[in-house]
């Protein structure tokens, strides 16, 4: 058979390959889309959207248990079942957006097979054989499992197969204490479950110590057991019963969780044929997403630059420029903000303070605001917290964010450091009052009110003028 000939083809139905389709479709592309698994991909069926709905639901469980603000708390009635409904009720409403129907809408030509490049021009999917002007490669990424003794004869949880329990796990054991273990395991403890996060390292490795600190002493003392710098030995056990073995001594429970990263799913692929390089972090791409093969890209969590949904959006806005116009494209990292969706939140956007040191020295300054003086944060209850910002000759680096709703609080600082706006851009906003958004303001106050109320030249010069008035 001739081969199906094409502007642009897809490999993959998530964030990154969806994104994608939908833009290149509506600017008059032919494209077609390649989608062995589920479409909306791990964002939609076992990350962002499944894991937001439960955290949704064990808050309520929470909020009713702790009370506050002079109401009593009570012992939440926990259905774990219907728990389970509404996250998949979540999925359900989200699912049609990125449904076959909506790109076939679209015009798009969705092929549901997994694809292999047969040449450094074709691909094979659906009993087709696919030629196309430029490829993408958006195949996403997969669950990382380490080399534990003793793993691969267990019954062990991702993020791919936890969301099926319909039963409240009695004791949970998580390997890793990144963003996932610690959002899932103080989603479970709130919603009754025993849990123990296990990490080789430091929980929250990547953030900033102050911040992590304070999202892990909030796991703590609602009965979460923290074990850092515990590497496993082995595991052992059977399904309901496993046992965690680490240097300190023995961890128990009902089910064991993965949460130790994720990897790049390439494996299908046969890349060679095609000419594209890839390693362990993912496909080896230029600075425009261009692999070591000029007709094909790759984006989001397959080109090992991060594995966000907001960040394989930016990837897939940024390819459609050289793909259907032949405009030059260049990736930035330094504006990618990321959030543990923990409670207390913690957003961080570009380098924390010591990673900014580390780069910059003595030339940077650093600001912060508390929650505690925020008006809107003392009213609600929900003082603790901060928003440190980090700055080089007048304009932000950096922030870290931790506190109620610091996911939404971030969102001005990633438009600060995209437009590399200066601090009197933020000062300048005038916000309603009282919301906790404030807070951003209050931080451009701290670096400005030094400059202004701690000068002696413009206190004489103040005091000169005062006297030359009328």
């Amino acid at each position: 058979m001739a081969p199906m000939k094409t502007d642009l083809c897809i490999i993959g139905g998530g964030a990154a390959g969806l994104s994608l389709a939908a833009g290149a479709a509506q600017m008059g592309a032919r494209v077609v889309l390649v989608e062995g698994h589920r479409m909306g991909g791990d964002c939609l069926n076992y990350g962002c959207v499944p894991s937001k709905a439960l955290l949704a639901a064990a808050a309520r469980a929470q909020a009713m248990r702790e009370g506050g603000c002079g109401i009593a708390g009570v012992a939440p009635k926990i259905d774990h079942a219907a728990v389970m409904a509404h996250v998949r009720g979540a999925i359900a409403a989200i699912a049609p957006h990125d449904s076959v129907e909506r790109f076939e809408g679209l015009g798009v030509r969705v092929i549901r097979d997994w694809a292999r490049f047969v040449s450094p021009r074709e691909i094979q999917a659906g009993g087709e054989t696919i030629r196309a002007r430029r490829f993408v490669i958006a195949t996403g990424s997969r669950p990382a499992v380490p080399p534990v003794p003793g793993l691969d004869r267990l019954p062990y949880l991702t993020n791919e197969t936890l969301f099926e329990l319909d039963a409240r796990p009695d004791r949970l054991l998580i390997l890793g204490g990144g963003p996932i273990g610690i959002e899932m395991a103080q989603a479970h403890r709130r919603l009754g479950a025993e849990v123990a996060v296990i990490e080789a390292k430091r929980a929250l490795g990547r953030e900033d110590p102050e911040a992590a600190a304070l999202v892990l002493d909030r796991l703590r003392a609602e009965g979460v057991e923290i074990f850092e710098h515990a590497e496993v030995r082995r595991v052992a056990g059977r399904a309901g019963a496993i046992a965690v073995e680490t240097a300190d001594g023995l961890l128990e429970g009902s089910h064991l969780l993965v949460a130790a990263g994720r990897h790049p799913a390439l494996e299908r692929l046969e890349l060679p044929a095609a000419g594209v390089e890839a390693d362990a972090a993912g496909v080896r791409v230029d600075s425009g997403l261009r692999s070591t093969n000029r007709r094909i890209y790759a984006i989001g969590d397959a080109a090992g630059q991060g594995q966000f949904t907001h960040l394989a959006g930016y990837h897939a806005g940024l390819v459609i420029r050289p793909i259907l116009l032949g405009l030059p494209a260049r990736v930035r990292r330094d504006h990618v903000p990321r959030v543990t969706y923990s409670d207390p939140e913690l957003a961080q956007i570009g380098p924390t303070e010591a990673e900014a040191r580390a780069a910059h020295g003595d030339a940077i300054e650093v600001v912060r605001a508390d929650y505690a003086g925020n008006d809107r944060a003392v009213t609600g209850g929900r003082t603790a917290g901060f928003v440190k910002v980090v700055l080089r000759r007048g304009r932000p680096l950096g922030a870290t964010l931790v506190g109620a709703e610091a996911g939404e609080l971030v969102g001005p600082w990633a438009l600060a450091i995209a437009s590399g706006q200066r601090m009197t851009a933020m000062a300048g906003m005038i916000l309603p009052y009282p919301t906790l958004g404030e807070l951003n303001k209050r931080v451009a106050g701290a670096y400005f009110s030094p400059k202004l109320f701690e000068n002696p030249w413009l206190k004489r010069g103040v005091r000169a003028i005062q006297r030359l008035l009328p």
